[in-house]
């Protein structure tokens, strides 16, 4: 069901962020409709998560005539979205100009790196650059090493997709209210910024410097960082507040006082040691044992096989599997409009005879 039930979405095929949001949106209830060219890559295949609960039809948008078939699909929905770089759409006779003058109520969608304007809009990038210009990527890491690479979930996920289906979303009810739609221009580079705020917050304070592991959520101090376990597993060590604090000095039965100047940064390293030692001491799992059920705020670090079967996840059914693949399940969770996943991934095309029925088009089939 969920809360987005009855809203019509067009997605133009992309990667990364643009397909990530696509699949929120549907997974919210939306009708999300992907449209592919014929002939692309890759026939969709059951591990594609990102475009589960979607339908799959194709059309050429360099065939005139597939052009006028869209655009009576273009107003019957309430919102597109696109993700190639700033001009291809206009090119095609697809921009916003184009398409809110067929339907004035249109929300248009735009993921971009750089955004739609700006120095580098016209450059090609990748989630590791966006990272490197909006202060992010230095900030990670440790101490005299180069920055790491994370995953691509910060500027393609968190700054990116996120940031796309939050911006058309409350330009959906924008257009409710007034009958206007408009164009939503969701760039990496402004989604990773806004992440960063707390720590430009910090900075602007006096409270964060830029060389990395010198701060408190950077891997610098004691009570915030990773540690290794006896078996070459790792555990998460995150007890800031004092009273989360002193139940792991309580839990690993330790009683120095020199754990007791929590916060002098000068005495971070030497604390950092003596919990290494000790971490070394035993498993990862007997001490995520010795840690469960209390606020000291340790948890096992677990990999993409372990995390699905932890006893937390399976409680909150985080995970499912559906035709064989464990996957995420949606989020987030709805009172009255509970979510589901309403079908595995299509096979790019799978739904032209549907969706030309539907709509009263003319889709190859």
């Amino acid at each position: 069901m969920g809360p987005l039930k009855g809203i019509k979405i067009l997605e133009f095929a992309g990667i990364g962020p643009g397909p990530f949001c696509g699949m929120l949106l549907a997974d919210l209830g939306a009708e999300v409709i992907k449209i592919s060219r014929p002939g692309s890559k890759g026939n969709g295949s059951k591990y594609d998560l990102n475009d589960r609960s979607k339908f799959s039809i194709t059309l050429d948008l360099k065939n005139g005539e597939s052009i006028s078939e869209l655009k009576k699909l273009i107003v019957q929905v309430d919102a597109v979205f696109e993700g190639f770089r700033p001009g291809v759409m206009e090119k095609l006779g697809l921009g916003p100009d184009d398409l809110l003058s067929i339907n004035e109520k249109l929300v248009y969608g735009r993921m971009t790196g750089w955004g739609q304007e700006g120095l580098f809009s016209d450059m090609a990038g990748h989630d590791l650059n966006y990272l490197s210009i909006t202060g992010a990527l230095n900030a990670i890491g440790r101490k005299d090493e180069r920055p790491p690479v994370p995953l691509n979930l910060i500027a393609d996920y968190g700054g990116g997709g996120m940031l796309l289906a939050v911006g058309m979303l409350s330009a959906l009810i924008h257009s409710q209210k007034t009958g206007k739609g408009q164009v939503v221009d969701a760039a990496m580079i402004d989604g990773t910024s806004m992440l960063m705020s707390l720590f430009y917050s910090f900075y602007g304070s006096g409270m964060w410097v830029n060389e990395r592991e010198s701060n408190i959520l950077d891997g610098s101090a004691h009570f915030y960082d990773t540690y290794a376990c006896k078996d070459g597993k790792y555990l998460a060590v995150a007890c800031i507040e004092d009273k989360f604090y002193k139940e792991m000095l309580n839990k690993l039965e330790i009683t120095d006082e020199r754990f007791s100047k929590q916060f002098s940064k000068d005495m971070w390293p030497e604390l950092k040691s003596i919990l290494e030692e000790k971490f070394l001491s035993k498993n990862r799992d007997e001490w995520a044992m010795i840690f469960k059920d209390s606020d000291a705020c340790i948890t096992p670090i677990l990999d993409l096989d372990e995390a699905p079967k932890h006893a937390h996840n399976k409680s909150r059914s985080t995970f499912i599997e559906r035709d064989g693949v464990v996957q995420p399940n949606p989020s987030p969770r709805f009172s009255e409009t509970p979510l589901e996943i309403k079908s595995s991934p299509k096979k790019i095309g799978e739904d032209n005879v549907l969706i030309s029925e539907k709509y009263n088009i003319n889709l190859e089939s």
